[in-house]
């Protein structure tokens, strides 16, 4: 057996439950199919910075520097992860991409291109975002001009001067679609097909995530009215600008759905100055023009794909019955399934109060249920 506990992933969620295992004497292995940590927060576009604050967002066992200031940066984050590896002292195995997880009769394996490791319980900490889902939309060859997801997706620079249409309303779609705005693009489209629930990044000095730890309980009915009331007071109606209104209220449509609110940091400034012009969804392309489901052509130069991501655990655990038809895990947190003893996921859920609060709460929920199980305590 090569540990106690294999922890797939080596970002927030690993980190977090490696080092809280540690905590208690459960030895871990960090498998992780990066190079190094941090890998895929210097990926991300330019402009990025956390929606949650740096007191929210620290993960168990270290504050965030406060030279970084109370909306974190990508890099800055980033450079955290590599201090709590070294607080922690922490050594994840890079280059380790794991295909699949086994069950025997008390052991878990899990297989990477390389060799296969052992352990008696596994954590997968993969990320919400493994996976970018780009549509392929019918007639897109006719088209001459640049089709990317958002994770390709930098800074504004490349798109000086030229039209874009963004496609998707939600926070990474909202952002973009502003940092073009602010960067240079001639025009910029945003193509919307579920209309989101617009909300302000504070409300005076009070996060908008801080107050949704309250929000993640309580009955839609009860709080979405509330909510909708502060909208109307801080965000204002947008559709005179050409967006259109949330179908459901906020705490609704994030459980409906698992689209979480979209947190305004910039797109409410453009669509205002007509700099950001909301649209209908894409249906199709035709003969270099991008067609709306309402009939419109748009002529673009570039088309960003804003439209989410999967897990990608399919392949990995799918077999183990203990996805959803989404690939979403049926648990998160500390409780692990019947039917996969052993087995438990973190950082795989889109909560209202934020990924990194939630983590920071699950990581040492699962160091305990995990040394309980494997030490009687």
């Amino acid at each position: 057996m090569d540990a106690e506990v294999l922890v797939v992933g080596a970002g927030p969620a690993g980190l977090s439950v490696a080092a809280c295992l540690q905590e208690r004497g459960v030895e871990a292995i960090l498998l992780d199919r990066g190079e190094a940590v941090g890998e895929s927060w210097h990926t991300r576009y330019e402009r990025l910075h956390l929606h949650t604050p740096r007191g929210q967002s620290a993960l168990p066992g270290l504050k965030i520097p406060a030279r970084y200031g109370r909306w974190v940066a990508k890099d800055d984050m980033a450079q955290y992860l590599e201090l709590y590896v070294q607080h922690h002292q922490l050594a994840p195995r890079f280059r380790s991409e794991v295909s699949r997880i086994e069950r025997g009769s008390d052991i878990w394996t899990a297989l990477d291109s390389g060799r296969s490791w052992t352990g008696r319980q596994v954590v997968i900490a993969t990320g919400y975002s493994g996976s970018p889902i780009r549509p392929i939309w019918p007639g897109e060859d006719s088209f001459a001009g640049d089709v990317l997801h958002a994770a390709q997706y930098s800074t504004p620079t490349p798109y000086s001067g030229r039209d874009v249409l963004v496609v998707g309303a939600g926070n990474s779609g909202a952002e973009i679609a502003a940092d073009l705005a602010e960067g240079g693009a001639a025009t910029v489209w945003l193509s919307v097909r579920t209309p989101p629930n617009i909300v302000p990044r504070q409300l005076g000095p009070v996060p908008i995530t801080l107050m949704a730890v309250g929000m993640e309980h309580s009955p839609a009915w009860l709080v979405d009215p509330v909510n909708r009331l502060l909208q109307r007071a801080t965000i204002g109606d947008l559709t005179r600008f050409g967006m259109p209104s949330a179908n459901t209220g906020l705490v609704a449509q994030a459980r409906a759905t698992g689209v979480v609110p979209t947190i305004d940091v910039g797109l409410v400034r453009s669509l205002r100055a007509g700099r950001v012009r909301p649209v209908a969804a894409v249906a199709r392309f035709d003969d270099g023009d991008v067609v709306l489901v309402d009939g419109t052509r748009l002529t673009p130069d570039a088309v960003i794909a804003a439209t989410g991501y999967s897990t990608g655990l399919g392949p990995i655990v799918g077999h183990l019955g203990v996805l959803d038809d989404r690939d979403r895990p049926l648990a998160n947190g500390p409780r692990a399934l019947p039917q996969a003893p052993g087995l438990r996921f973190i950082g795989l859920s889109n909560p209202l109060k934020g990924q990194l609060f939630q983590i920071r709460l699950h990581a040492s929920a699962i160091a305990r249920a995990i040394a309980h199980e494997l030490r009687g305590g």
